[in-house]
């Protein structure tokens, strides 16, 4: 039976694959498993939200129906006022849509925007589903290195744009790089994109823990938003909604009419419960999710301090869930390197040449020296474990 040639040719998913290393190399007998592979919560949601969800399920019989194919009404509101407010601009109801997790809302809005031979410009190191997904639908990818500021340089990505570029993607905070994109950074690209009318794609699954209080943007206070920016957003991390799968697009009325093409032949509504959960934590867990982020810059903090003491490596940007850092063996692959390091220090995270163009795709070698560490699940102590255990990792011998 055929098979799809764009699939084959897409590489496995990556925290899939790294999960594979335990069981193929697993870690030293009786040596705790430090795992900061993948930026996602581990805990559930917090008490007054489990409640509320188990409220929805047993009280509310619109939970188990479907819903409307854009999202739960109210949703769209909250999320639109709540923008409006926080990011000083006017965000109305129709211009947000509910999706089923943020990934989805990627794929929904890119699927508007380009098709097979079309090319869309992703920064590396790039989040790699973004990639996955230009992959198996037969867009190029147009990378943009960041050297080791981790910043793309618009000018650089005026240069590289062809015809066939239809939209260029940011995550800030970043992922898989931690660094915060600055607001003239990012009102620069605004302006590019819509000199050469593409779509500016903004990320920002991890806004909730970026250090700057206060919007960490201007985007939305420019009346003309909607001609080139398409936010995304997701409930996962905030309220640790993972397995129940809410994400946002914020665009344009008539882009989310084509969304809304997709997200009905795909999944037909977002999931009921979940929508509910995002709605009640965002009306109630304002002072919760606030503590949430102290934490989180307390363990970037960590994260930083631990790099200070430990010689050769170097951290490249830190910051929401994620660590990107130079390691210093420059004999060795970063993917050769990190299945060495489940194996012999009990270490599980991700390489950077799941990130970035290989020197085999042509790239300069930043994807074999570099590494990702998500560590939001780490807490100080684990911080500190983990600053022991690469301190301890030699040279191949």
């Amino acid at each position: 039976m055929r098979t799809n040639p764009a699939f084959l040719a897409t590489f496995p998913p990556p925290v899939m694959e790294a999960r594979r290393w335990l069981a193929e190399t697993p870690p030293p007998a009786g040596l705790p498993l430090i795992n900061v592979s993948q930026a996602a919560p581990v805990d559930p949601p917090p008490p007054p939200l489990l409640q509320a969800l188990a409220d929805a399920v047993l009280h509310d019989p619109g939970a188990h129906l479907y819903g409307p194919v854009l999202g739960l009404p109210e949703l769209r509101a909250q999320i639109a006022a709540d923008w409006t407010a926080s990011y000083g601009g006017a965000v109305a109801p129709a211009q947000v849509a509910i999706t089923s997790g943020c990934n989805q809302a990627y794929t929904s809005v890119l699927s508007t925007l380009a098709g097979a031979g079309d090319a869309v410009m992703l920064p590396t190191p790039w989040y790699f589903n973004h990639r996955m997904w230009h992959d198996m639908m037969g867009i190029d990818t147009i990378p943009l290195p960041t050297g080791d500021s981790l910043l793309p340089d618009p000018e650089q990505a005026a240069a590289l744009l062809t015809d066939r570029t239809r939209a260029i993607v940011l995550v800030s905070p970043n992922n898989p790089g931690g660094v915060e994109y600055p607001p003239a950074l990012l009102a620069a690209f605004r302006d590019l994109a819509r000199a050469r009318g593409l779509a500016l794609i903004l990320d920002e699954t991890y806004r909730d823990f970026h250090s700057q209080d206060g919007a960490p943007h201007d985007l939305f206070t420019d009346p003309d938003w909607s001609d080139t920016l398409i936010q995304l957003y997701s409930f996962s991390k905030a309220y640790r909604l993972t397995g129940h799968r809410v994400g946002a697009i914020v665009a344009a009325a008539d882009r989310l009419a084509e969304v809304e093409k997709f997200l009905d032949t795909v999944a037909i509504c977002p999931p009921q419960v979940g929508q509910r959960g995002a709605l009640w934590g965002m009306r109630h867990l304002g002072d919760w999710l606030a503590g949430e982020r102290q934490e989180i810059l307390a363990r970037r903090a960590a994260m930083e301090a631990a790099f200070q003491r430990l010689p050769g490596w170097r951290l490249l940007g830190c910051g929401a869930y994620f660590a990107y850092a130079e390691q210093p063996f420059a004999d060795e692959a970063s993917d050769a390197l990190a299945q060495r390091l489940v194996r012999d220090h009990g270490i599980l995270l991700l390489p950077g040449t799941m990130f970035a163009p290989t020197r085999a795709e042509g790239g300069d070698g930043f994807a074999e020296r570099t590494l990702r560490i998500a560590f939001a699940n780490v807490d100080a102590g684990g911080i500190g474990q983990l600053a022991d255990r690469l301190a301890a990792v030699a040279a191949r011998a």
